[in-house]
């Protein structure tokens, strides 16, 4: 489902493909406490409030081993964001810039990607801190955040 939000002075809209080249599975939602894009943050908090990243069976068990890990990079689906602009005039600065310069959820393939931190794990999902999406956002995806260059960390060894 396509929101559409007002267009600002400096904004372009295409004409998007009628088919898509590929498919993806949702395997969860994201709980936040953000119910509109008003709320959310602009970049997630790592010091910000708790959130639950619930994984749907039969993906649960692809939770196995993130008791390794600190981080976890999660992949979302802004699913209220336009995917039709490809020059937007962000409020902050009132400047037209091409969709690809800047990190708006606003682009041809919503997808969002954080950084955030393991508070807790459990069978059907994890707390972390850091996000930065609505209440119910789909997700994509989840792989630890590790630099196998960075031996440093012990999370980073073995993967």
């Amino acid at each position: 489902m396509q929101t559409t939000t007002e267009i600002r002075p400096g904004e372009e809209t295409v004409e998007t493909p009628g088919s898509f080249d590929a498919g993806i599975w949702f395997v969860g939602r994201i709980r936040t406490p953000w119910k509109s894009r008003r709320e959310c943050p602009r970049r997630g908090d790592l010091d910000g409030p708790v959130c639950r990243i619930e994984v749907d069976e039969p993906w649960r068990k692809a939770l196995a081993g993130l008791s390794r890990h600190t981080h976890l990079q999660a992949l979302y689906w802004m699913h209220e964001a336009r995917r039709d602009l490809v020059t937007q005039t962000p409020n902050h600065t009132g400047a037209a810039n091409g969709t690809f310069s800047i990190r708006s959820p606003n682009r041809p393939n919503p997808i969002a990607s954080s950084i955030v931190e393991i508070v807790a794990i459990h069978p059907d999902g994890v707390s972390v801190r850091g996000l930065d999406c609505l209440d119910g956002t789909p997700l994509v995806d989840l792989k630890p955040e590790t630099c196998p260059h960075d031996r440093s960390r012990p999370e980073a060894a073995g993967d």
